[in-house]
């Protein structure tokens, strides 16, 4: 919110004067979807270096169910809010367009097309900061750059700031038909490498076309039985031990842990993070994780990823936004091929 004795901000004259909007609301934590309430609220005001957007549509990733239950807690210490969220609107994918601007920013205009990261998505009207965001670029449609986000930027760093991609390197992506694997499978593409893919065989095609060369069902393969050993091993919400990772790597491989699943109410998966990052000194193999930055650098690489032909976000529905519990309950039921999308404006 802006603070008093702030300067107005610059505003689109054109946005009508109504004061409030239509958005997801959530005031607990909770384990279903009832914790989300489709509500009216007062519209936001940037602040400094901040904008306002007009919400075109808005992405959902698994980090939206974490922020959901409020698991791990350790998110909840580390400032995502101890006993509620601290931010009472959903949702962090956005696109839309700018039509107000706070003191300071200088990056963008009332009018601009834009993509990233936000708070409080789910709604007509989402604040951004500038730094948070990039121009959209013609060849995505707001659907397409609303995917983008969250899940692009931990693929594109797990792979090239972390993992250290490189051309003709071999690459497995676990978890190759979600939001993030789908992004990986490309970017890795792009960057050269030979990338496999896992997923269920139902999704398989899906991965495919992304550009993987080949594709493990993971019901009935095992991409640890030593007849493959990659260079860079990508393991995006998995809960697969180190030691059978590991099993799939070369000698001098890097495995890359993005989030994970189970373990203890605390940590969630972290454990394998930190347990490798313990290992990893004292042996030939690499094992790190990658923890997303959330900075405009990162969004203008994927946005010209996006422009010249090699990145195509995988959006399998959208919803409307009074039906984001049913997008989450299919998220985390396991039917979404790629991302799945909020269309806030008609």
């Amino acid at each position: 919110m802006q603070a008093p004795g702030t300067s107005t901000p610059d505003t689109d004259t054109d946005m009508d004067t109504d004061t409030t909007m239509r958005a997801i609301v959530q005031t607990a934590y909770g384990d279903t979807v009832d914790v989300l309430r489709h509500r009216e609220v007062p519209r936001p005001t940037p602040g400094e270096g901040e904008v306002l957007l007009r919400v075109h549509a808005a992405g959902m990733d698994r980090g939206t169910w974490h922020l959901m239950t409020g698991r791990p807690y350790l998110m909840r210490v580390i400032g995502f809010g101890f006993r509620r969220p601290k931010n009472a609107i959903a949702g962090l994918d956005v696109a839309g367009t700018v039509v107000a601007i706070g003191p300071g920013v200088t990056r963008f205009a009332v009018g601009d097309e834009v993509f990233g990261i936000s708070r409080g998505s789910y709604a007509e009207y989402a604040v951004a900061r500038e730094d948070k965001l990039v121009a959209r670029p013609q060849v995505l449609s707001p659907t397409q750059a609303a995917a983008v986000g969250v899940s692009g930027l931990t693929a594109l760093q797990g792979l090239t700031d972390v993992g250290r991609v490189q051309a003709g390197q071999r690459v497995l992506v676990i978890g190759a038909s979600g939001g993030v694997g789908s992004f990986a499978v490309q970017i890795a593409t792009a960057l050269g490498a030979e990338v496999t893919g896992v997923a269920s065989a139902a999704k398989a095609d899906l991965v495919r076309s992304l550009g993987a060369v080949r594709v493990l069902d993971y019901a009935t393969e095992d991409f640890a039985d030593g007849r493959q050993h990659y260079d860079l091993v990508l393991d995006v919400g998995g809960n697969s031990s180190l030691r059978r990772l590991r099993r799939a790597l070369t000698p001098t491989g890097t495995l890359v842990i993005v989030g994970g699943e189970g373990g203890d109410s605390l940590t969630g998966g972290m454990g394998r993070q930190i347990l490798g990052a313990l290992m990893s000194p004292f042996i030939g193999q690499r094992l790190t994780m990658v923890a997303s930055k959330e900075h405009y650098s990162g969004l203008e690489r994927l946005a010209e990823l996006a422009a010249q032909g090699h990145l195509t976000p995988a959006v399998d529905r959208t919803y409307p936004l009074d039906r984001v519990p049913d997008a989450m309950r299919d998220l985390m039921a396991g039917r979404a091929r790629g991302k799945l999308v909020i269309a806030v404006a008609e």
